[in-house]
């Protein structure tokens, strides 16, 4: 998954010749590797490691791989060293519509996240400019779940540095075959619950869903019937005066770290007020390998009453809605179409719910 990483660049020194011939330059990795058993009279020689040259104030640390080298991760770091000029790059964990680089703000471990095209993406910029704001709000107010510190932001570059956290993600993918283990399933439900009935003050998070706007969205793309858009709109009715939530928003797996002190949530770019429920909803959608764990979302999102059971299954049509819309592309391989059938499946399985749900009021 990871790329590799990023270091300074190397003192260029004369290599000492070999009884054996000439000595072939690995490749620079970021890390030091261990050296080969060597013998000879010139062992000393090519034990020695070249020393990094040392970092300029505000420069960021030259490319060392061809990653560092695409446009966007070069316009990142410039970004991020006007921000933190301290900041050392050591490892490119992800190139794609966000930059991650790992490195050092000092004796500091952090994670520098910039946006790929701020000018370009603006639904991008809009979600980061949310998660800079959460950020800043987290340390004013702080929640109850565990999250990475804030370490500095620039939200008109669209740049965001936070201390590294050491754990591992809860799942390497949106839709893992392989679930987290019952014991950190129940760390990750109490870390999300924990959240959930949290209070913020008022004013300080917004509401990033329109639940009627995203209903009629997906009645016009063919992906709920007349039927079904008329019973999640009674559905809403009834809880119009139901409390909203306050939720992740992006509570997948993926966004989850396994951290020695307990599951650390990450990527704040979708929190805000839900109805009660969106954060189970997405982790029922993207956990169908593991029966036991959605038994046990679905358990605690009607252990509240008929109310939050109804919020629960209004959030849970609405995100398989945009699993199946995000996944149901054309050119689609056969692990791809299994995940489709499959969200198709759950999809059905929920409008039958709702319609029990519409039934006993």
């Amino acid at each position: 998954m990871y790329s590799q990483a990023l270091s300074p660049a190397p003192v260029s020194r004369p290599q000492q010749p070999s009884p054996t011939g000439p000595l072939r330059r690995r490749p620079a990795l970021g890390l030091d590797p261990r050296p080969r058993e060597m013998s000879g009279p010139h062992a000393a020689q090519q034990l020695r490691r070249p020393m990094p040259a040392p970092a300029r104030p505000g420069v960021a640390a030259r490319p060392e791989n061809p990653a560092e080298r695409s446009p966007q991760v070069r316009a990142a770091l410039a970004h991020i060293a006007r921000i933190s000029p301290a900041f050392v790059p050591r490892q490119l964990l992800r190139d794609g519509r966000h930059v991650l680089i790992a490195g050092t703000a000092g004796r500091t471990p952090v994670v520098a996240k910039a946006l790929a095209r701020p000018g370009e993406d603006l639904e991008g910029t809009e979600q980061f400019h949310r998660e800079v704001a959460a950020y800043r709000a987290f340390v004013r107010h702080r929640p109850p779940a565990r999250l990475p510190k804030l370490v500095a932001a620039d939200a008109d570059r669209c740049v965001l540095l936070m201390e590294r956290v050491p754990g591992r993600p809860a799942a390497r993918e949106r839709h893992p075959s392989d679930t987290p283990t019952p014991g950190e399933v129940r760390a990750i439900l109490g870390a999300v619950r924990a959240l959930n009935l949290w209070r913020p003050p008022t004013g300080v998070f917004d509401r990033p869903l329109d639940y009627p706007k995203e209903i009629a969205r997906y009645h016009a793309l063919g992906l709920l019937t007349d039927r079904d858009a008329g019973d999640l709109q009674q559905l809403l009715h009834g809880l119009t005066h139901q409390p909203w939530q306050f939720c992740h928003g992006d509570a997948l797996l993926t966004n989850v770290l396994l951290a020695p002190s307990g599951p650390v949530l990450v990527d704040w770019e979708q929190t805000g007020w839900y109805l009660p429920g969106y954060d189970l909803a997405l982790l029922w959608a993207v956990m169908a390998g593991d029966t036991g764990a959605r038994r046990q979302l679905s358990q605690v999102a009607q252990a509240s009453g008929t109310l939050p059971r109804d919020a629960f299954l209004v959030n849970l049509i609405l995100v398989l809605m945009r699993e199946i819309r995000r996944h149901d592309v054309p050119g689609a391989g056969e692990e791809q179409r299994i995940l489709i059938r499959r969200l198709h499946e759950d999809a059905g399985l929920a409008r039958r719910a709702v319609r029990a749900a519409v039934g006993t009021r």
